[in-house]
């Protein structure tokens, strides 16, 4: 139903203006001579010399002025009233030749106020009405509304998406086919007693592409897509988003087959009975309505339920079991190959230069996501436009990925010479310790300009993509990560905050190797540390799964680890001091050194200038070998 327009309020104030001036004009018409007891009155006192009477008006010529006026008129309610009383009077003074003359004239004197005003007032009491009638009826309307579901019926913004623009998910699309194909032909699976999943719910990280897949799957199948936010059913009111969800389950029906998309679907779905305090009406009713709807009595066929969220481990056990949510599919983070497919797909409206090798990107870019990637080429083409150059080139990538992972470059910032001194030290610490350490990844930039809340930065990429860490890399990795500190207590003679952050990531991940990994042959293959609990009042004033003995002994241990690694740092950069100098004099130099220009002065090489690109430079000539 569409909404009546406001009219604007000029427009009331001209209807206003002329009611008022029509009703001033019939005030004054009224008010004009004397009233009807004067005139009788001046009858009576034989002051009428000759009168006329036209319509509802009677003209009187006096002989004696009346209030300096020896003519004057008056308004009548009923001229034939009058002369049915006066008329006696009339004859008698016309007899004594007091009254000359008089005329009462047959035809009714015309008043533009006798027809406007009545019309005036009725259009104006009936445009009242309306305007009641019309916003009571707009206010029932809005309340009828209130409870159906802010579904947008197919995607968007209108662009079809099929699976060909999904990158860097071949095994995600896989498991979504079947249901395309359910959808395009669904004898071929019922008439053998298949039954497609009711529920998919789509889990990774944000970025990944949940959303995409979601409506690559109605383009594919060609289908009707309703598609809404799991916050769209919640509101102030109590039973409202349970009203919701039944008019969205109501409209799917109506338009079988059809896929429905509810992304953060944790904003609706969580555990029931969980935090301080009670739990919430309004979402736990929604969330009872949502399950009825998708496994209840009910059930229609040929509406499935596809749902997005980052944090599936929130979300209430019912609402996961199969005949609801039958099927999870975890979207993770691309490998090296889908972030070179993503690329290709996000560089189709770009322009780029002919040395750009999106494969080199991919392999400088893990653990990003489908859409940091695309930030990643959108800040390059920023970049590009900015100093008014037509293609995106490796340095614009490269500037690109460094400025979205550490910040911008603070070049124009004044630094005195010992804090120069002393941020290389600890960058040359970092990268020396992780040039001896085995399982390290190679060391691909050193920096000492500043980008971010960073004084400077080591760069490091790994050789694969390998999520799986054994004890010694985690063991070498705090090793490489306290390279810092160590560095400044050797060269320096002084400590910084510099390595704040360093330490931070070292204790965490000492502890997790301590307690969460059962890596401590003392307190042996035991799990102390859970995943954390989001619902703070789930364990409230509940004790701990270990003593308190076992916690000073995770301290100990957790301390213990973190000596060994700082000595063991220590040994290499006190071995290896003319390599560390090296570095630390070229880095106060030039600010900034590639791999290759590290592993030459490690190597103990002649050090080649390098080009601005640094970071994808190397890693282009490890890509071609």
């Amino acid at each position: 139903m569409k909404q009546r327009k406001a009219i604007p309020v000029f427009t009331y104030l001209i209807i206003l203006a002329v009611i008022f001036t029509l009703v001033s004009g019939l005030i004054s018409n009224l008010n004009q001579g004397p009233a009807y007891s004067d005139v009788v009155h001046l009858f009576e006192k034989e002051q009428v010399k000759s009168f006329t009477v036209s319509g509802d008006t009677i003209i009187l010529n006096l002989h004696n002025p009346y209030k300096g006026e020896t003519e004057v008129s008056a308004k009548m309610a009923d001229a034939d009233a009058f002369r049915r009383e006066m008329w006696d009077l009339i004859q008698s003074q016309q007899a004594a030749g007091i009254l000359e003359s008089y005329d009462f004239a047959v035809e009714k004197a015309f008043s533009v106020y006798d027809l406007i005003l009545p019309l005036l007032i009725v259009g104006l009491v009936l445009m009242i009405l309306w305007f009641m009638l019309a916003g009571r009826a707009n206010q029932a309307n809005s309340m009828n509304n209130f409870g159906k579901a802010r579904t947008v019926l197919g995607v968007p913004d209108g662009a079809k998406v099929t699976f060909d623009d999904v990158a860097g998910a071949d095994e995600e699309k896989q498991e979504l086919a079947e249901v395309v194909d359910f959808l395009r032909d669904p004898k071929k699976y019922t008439q053998i007693g298949a039954r497609i999943p009711h529920g998919i719910l789509l889990v990774g990280p944000p970025g990944t592409g949940k959303t995409l897949l979601a409506r690559a799957v109605a383009g594919e199948a060609d289908v009707q897509f309703l598609s809404l936010s799991g916050s769209d059913f919640m509101e102030l009111y109590v039973g409202v988003g349970a009203s919701r969800v039944r008019d969205l389950f109501a409209q799917a029906k109506k338009i079988a087959p059809a896929i429905i998309f509810i992304d953060e679907i944790d904003a609706v779905g969580r555990k029931r009975g969980t935090g301080m305090g009670g739990g919430h009406d309004e979402r736990e009713q929604t969330l009872n309505q949502l399950l009825v709807e998708m496994d209840g009595f009910g059930r229609t066929e040929g509406v499935i339920v596809l749902a997005a969220t980052n944090r599936a481990d929130i979300l209430d056990p019912a609402l996961l079991r199969p005949g609801r949510f039958d099927r999870q599919i975890y979207v993770g983070r691309p490998d090296v190959k889908g972030r070179t497919e993503i690329l290709k797909v996000h560089a189709k409206n770009k322009r780029l230069d002919e040395q750009v090798n999106l494969k080199t990107v991919a392999r400088a870019t893990p653990g990003f996501t489908g859409a940091d990637l695309s930030n990643l080429l959108n800040e390059a083409a920023i970049m590009a436009a900015r100093d008014n150059r037509q293609a995106l080139s490796m340095a614009d990538i490269n500037e690109a990925m460094m400025k979205i992972t550490a910040g911008p470059a603070k070049r124009s910032h004044v630094r005195q010479r010992q804090d120069l001194k002393t941020t290389a030290i600890h960058e040359a610490g970092h990268a020396v310790a992780m040039y001896f350490l085995p399982t390290a990844s190679p060391v691909q930039h050193v920096t000492i300009v500043p980008r971010g809340q960073s004084l400077g930065s080591t760069w490091s990429l790994p050789k694969d993509d390998s999520a799986n860490m054994t004890r010694n890399e985690m063991y070498e990795q705090i090793v490489g990560l306290l390279g810092g500190r160590v560095a400044e207590a050797l060269y320096v003679g002084d400590i910084s905050v510099g390595a704040s952050n360093d330490i931070e990531r070292a204790t965490k991940l000492a502890r997790d190797m301590v307690a969460r990994y059962g890596m401590c042959e003392r307190l042996g293959t035991v799990s102390y540390l859970d995943g954390g609990e989001v619902f703070i009042g789930r364990d409230y004033q509940t004790t701990k799964s270990y003593s308190e003995k076992v916690a000073a002994t995770i301290d100990d241990e957790v301390k213990v680890l973190i000596d060994k690694a700082y000595d063991h740092c220590k040994q290499l950069l006190a071995d290896n001091s003319d390599a560390f100098q090296k570095v630390v004099d070229y880095l106060l130099e030039n600010e900034s050194m590639t791999g290759k220009q590290f592993a030459a002065c490690m190597a103990g090489q002649t050090i080649e200038d390098g080009s601005d690109t640094m970071l994808l430079d190397d890693l282009a000539e490890q890509t071609e070998e």
